[in-house]
């Protein structure tokens, strides 16, 4: 079973950055990764994605031109850097795997999600 750890989560001014890192415990080759969010008392959104067939990377238009995500099949590992960080931006930031596509309904595997603040 595939496992996910996310890690670079914490406490950053606005305008700043941050590069999230999703580790998994074996090979991603086959996965489509995606980052999802969600920040109190709303609902989980999507973020980004990258595709395992041709990899391809999809943005929610609120990140669009700010967050860029990235893969490293040889680390197992997925990232999102997120630069110009807004308030809105605050929220548990997960990653998610799954072999269908980035627009499966529900990704398949999870991982336990890292915080993201943006104050001053």
């Amino acid at each position: 079973q595939l496992q996910l750890v996310e890690s670079g989560g914490g406490l950053v001014q606005p305008g700043g950055s941050l590069r999230l890192s999703c580790a998994a415990s074996a090979t991603v080759d086959y996965y489509n990764i995606g980052w999802f969010r969600q920040a109190p008392g709303k609902e989980r959104e999507g973020v980004s994605c990258i595709s395992t067939s041709n990899r391809g990377t999809y943005y929610a238009d609120s990140v669009k031109g700010r967050f860029t995500i990235s893969r490293d099949d040889a680390k197992n590992t997925v990232y999102l850097q997120m630069n110009s960080l807004k308030h809105e931006d605050t929220a548990v930031y997960y990653c998610a795997a799954d072999r269908g596509s980035c627009f499966v309904p529900q990704f398949k595997v999870w991982g336990q999600g890292t915080l993201v603040t943006v104050s001053e």
